[in-house]
Parts: C-alpha cells; structure tokens; sequence
C-alpha cells in the first residue's frame, strides 16, 4: 500500500512539472512573438513617422529622388483596394460552393479525398508560381479583353504576332482569387460545420428540401464565420508582393485613360496596369529601384494599418457570432 502511494506522489510531481513547463515554454514563444511584432512596429514606425501627413495620403506619386517632392501615396492605396475587392469578389463564389459541396453534399470516398488534397496542395504552393502561371495563361492573344494587346513586331514593322499584354487589376484579381482560395475554403468550411446539427434536422423535418435548408438556414446561421473568411482573404490580398509585381506591372500610377477616376475610365483602369501599396513600397525602398528610405517605411505605416484593421474587423465579427 505505501508503495503505491510513493508511485502516485511521484507520477503527481512528474505531472506538475510537466504542466509547469508546458506553461512556462507557452509564455515564452508568446512573449517572443509579441517582442518581435513590437519590434516591427517599432523601426517602422521611427522611420516612417515623419513623413505621414495628409498630403502624404492624398496625393498622387511623384517619381523623384527627394522625399519632399516624391508626392503622396493615394494611387498605390486605391490600387490596394481595386485589387482587393476585385480579388475577394471572384473568389467568395468559388469558395462558398466549394466548402458547400465539402460540407453537405460529397461522402466520404476517395473523391472527395482528391479535392481536399488539392485545396491543400494549392495552399502549398508559392505565390511566386501562381503568378508565373497566371503570366503564362493571361498573355495568351485570346485573353485580350483582360488586359492591352501588344504587337511584336520585326525591324520592318511587319507583324509577327500579337500577344496580350497579360498585366492589369483584372488579371492581377483573378490571381489573387485562385491565391486565396483554399485559405477562404478552408475558413468557410469550418463556419459551416458550426451549425448545430439540430438546426438542419428541424427544416428538414418541416418540409424544407434540402439546399433551401442550406441557402435559408445554414448560410444565415453561420455568416459571421462566412464574413470573418472572406476578411482574412482581403488581409492575405493586401499583403502580396509576388503576384502584383508580376501580374498588375510595376507602375505607380493608373495606367488606363485619365483621369482614372471618371467613370467612363472605369473599365479602362481595371484593364491596365497599376501600383499598390507593396509595389510602392518595394520601388521607394533601398531594395528596389529608390532610395527613399522614410517614404517607404511611410507607406508601410499605412500597409500595416489596413492588415490591422482587417484582423480586428474579423476578431469582432467571430466574437459576435460566438455571442449570437
């Protein structure tokens, strides 16, 4: 009997170590990951401070090697914003039959295996692949309406061929759709299996068939979490470097018929190329074609308050779901 009261007091002080440990290696990554993000914050912020103002904000890029005639940063955040809503709007459609079809109409099979795998494997692969891809398909002479056409011709002038020119916020967004698809799948997915089992039961049992007990009761149920994926694909567009600077070109300004802002240039903007907030800062900064150190450190201000705001905004949109 006393031995096995010694085992249990040593297994009890194994546990508690055990657990102590466990804590003490949970803060420390945490105090680690709250370090680094503050350190982030920090140099970006001692650099760039002092150019943010709101003519920073308002005005059009200048091309110029002196920050204080180098303009403002209002095309490359309008250009964010075109290829963001242009990229989650091609992609919400996909994504929701897909997590759909995942959730309520395929069995458990070796099919459904298949496209599970590929959403995965999609999620895998760079960004930097997609965008070669995207360049391959889009400069294609029928994907014309997408983007310019171009003309290759010989020293002549003959014509030789005709390609598209295959960089615009058309092409850009329909890239960034296919980036973020199966982190906005795999998101909308989850939002759907937290619908109460009983929910469905009861419209089914009440006569409903069974996609309007989907479209009317399922979809309503669980479109906090529908809302919250959706964000966290802008936030996944906003950030990206690879597929703008390969698909949208390396312009900072709107490209299309001016000024872009008309709507009658709508079209026009949305087939040329432009410039975001990531490409703005990679030419303002020592790593690319500038030496604007401040300036590019100012746009990233601006960059880092957008992500900021889009993660809070999907914190509170789950946070009030929970709450419903």
């Amino acid at each position: 009997m006393m031995i096995n009261e010694n085992i249990h007091i040593e297994k009890s002080k194994n546990h508690t170590a055990f657990d102590v440990s466990g804590i003490i290696y949970s803060f420390i990554s945490m105090a680690m990951i709250i370090c680094v993000f503050s350190f982030i914050l920090i140099v970006t912020f001692n650099y760039g401070w002092s150019v943010l103002s709101f003519d920073f904000l308002i005005k059009e890029p200048n091309p110029s090697a002196l920050d204080a005639e180098s303009g403002g940063i209002l095309t490359p955040i309008i250009g964010t914003f075109i290829l963001t809503i242009t990229g989650i709007v091609i992609a919400f459609p996909f994504a929701l039959a897909t997590a759909i079809y995942l959730c309520f109409y395929t069995k458990k099979g070796i099919f459904k295996t298949l496209v599970k795998s590929a959403v995965d494997i999609l999620a895998g692969v760079p960004t930097i692949v997609i965008a070669l891809f995207a360049l391959a398909v889009f400069t294609m002479p029928q994907m014309g309406f997408l983007s310019a056409l171009v003309k290759v011709e010989d020293i002549d002038g003959n014509i030789l061929s005709v390609r598209s020119y295959g960089r615009s916020f058309l092409v850009c967004g329909i890239t960034m759709a296919v980036m973020i698809l199966p982190f906005v799948i795999k998101s909308m997915e989850e939002a759907l299996k937290t619908v109460p089992q009983s929910y469905i039961d009861a419209a089914l049992a009440l006569g409903a068939s069974k996609w309007r007990t989907i479209y009317k009761v399922v979809l309503r149920a669980s479109r906090d979490g529908l809302i919250t994926g959706v964000i966290l694909g802008m936030g996944r567009i906003v950030g990206d470097t690879a597929i703008v600077w390969l698909t949208l070109g390396g312009s900072i300004r709107m490209t299309g018929n001016q000024p872009w802002f008309l709507p009658d240039n709508w079209l026009s903007t949305l087939q040329n190329s432009g410039g975001t907030l990531t490409t703005y800062i990679y030419y303002a900064s020592p790593a690319g074609e500038g030496n604007q150190f401040d300036v590019a450190f100012g746009a990233s201000i601006v960059l880092i308050a957008i992500i900021i705001l889009l993660n809070i905004t999907a914190v509170v949109i789950g946070k009030a779901g929970i709450k419903k």
